[in-house]
C-alpha cells in the first residue's frame, strides 16, 4: 500500500468522529501489547493523536481517514506511517498478517467490524477497538448472541477490556464507549474454507427462531460451532448411506 486515495465511494466528511484526549490513546496502545515489528492499521485515524502512539511503538502504521483534511494533516509527519485517504467501508486490507488498533467512528461501526472480521482469510491477528460501550457490550457478551457475534467468534475471541466515560473523548460523544479486543483464535471453531455456508447456517438458524428448543440468541458460539459441525457430520453421513 503506498500514499494514495483508496477507491471507494463518494467521500463523505464523518459525522460521528470524537477524538481520543491523548494520554487515553497512549493507554490503549500500551494496552495493545505491539511488539514493535507489526504492521498496524489505524482506521479513522482523525486528528492522529493515536497515530502518533502507533508511529513510536510499530514498525509500520497505515492510517486511514475519510476527511481529505484531515488526511493532509497527517502525511509526511512520521517516517513510518502511510496515509490512506478514503472510506475503512472499502479500503484496500492487508495480504500478510496484521494488526487494528483504531477509535472507530461511532456511525460506521458495524460496517467496518464487518469489513474486518467477516472474511476468516483476511490475516487480522488482533484488533483493539474503541466503538460506542452498546456496541462492546453487544459485541463482547456471549449472550444474548447475534449473527454477526456468533460468526466472527468462530475466528476470534472476544472481550470487553475497558469503559471509557465520555470525558475521554474531544469533542465528548453522548454515550460512554468500550475497549473491544477481538484476537485471531489458534485453532478456529470452525473450518475456515466453511465460512460462507456456516453464515448462512447461523443467519438461518436466527430466522427460524425457537422452532428447535432455545432460543438463537441463547447459544453462544460454541454452541453453535457445535450445532454446524454436527449437521454437517449427519448430511455427510446420509450420503454416504446413499
Amino acid at each position: 500500500m503506498s500514499e494514495r486515495r483508496a477507491q471507494a465511494r463518494p467521500l463523505r466528511r464523518p459525522r460521528s468522529q470524537h477524538f481520543l484526549r491523548p494520554h487515553v490513546a497512549a493507554e490503549l496502545v500500551r494496552d495493545a501489547e505491539l511488539r514493535g515489528d507489526e504492521l498496524v492499521l489505524d482506521v479513522g485515524a482523525g486528528d492522529g493523536r493515536l497515530t502518533a502512539e502507533l508511529a513510536r511503538a510499530a514498525a509500520r502504521v497505515v492510517a486511514v481517514e475519510l476527511d481529505p483534511r484531515l488526511a493532509a494533516s497527517l502525511r509526511g509527519r512520521w517516517p513510518n506511517v502511510e496515509v490512506v485517504e478514503g472510506d475503512a467501508r472499502e479500503v484496500e486490507l492487508p495480504r500478510e498478517p496484521f494488526r487494528v488498533v483504531a477509535n472507530l467512528p461511532f456511525h460506521g461501526t458495524t460496517e467496518i467490524l464487518r469489513r474486518l472480521l467477516d472474511d476468516p482469510r483476511v490475516p487480522l491477528a488482533r484488533a483493539d477497538l474503541v466503538v460506542e460501550w452498546g456496541v462492546a457490550v453487544k459485541r463482547g457478551l456471549p449472550w444474548p448472541s447475534s449473527v454477526n457475534s456468533v460468526v466472527w467468534a468462530a475466528w476470534y475471541s472476544v472481550e470487553v477490556t475497558r469503559r471509557l466515560p465520555r470525558s475521554a473523548f474531544v469533542p465528548q460523544p453522548s454515550v460512554d464507549a468500550g475497549v473491544l479486543v477481538l484476537t485471531r483464535r489458534e485453532r478456529s471453531l470452525v473450518p475456515v474454507r466453511r465460512a460462507v455456508e456456516y453464515r448462512r447456517f447461523v443467519a438461518r438458524g436466527f430466522r427460524r427462531g425457537g422452532r428447535c428448543g432455545s432460543l438463537p440468541r441463547d447459544l453462544d458460539a460454541h454452541e453453535w460451532a457445535a450445532l454446524f459441525l454436527a449437521s454437517r457430520a449427519r448430511s455427510s453421513s446420509a450420503r454416504a448411506r446413499l
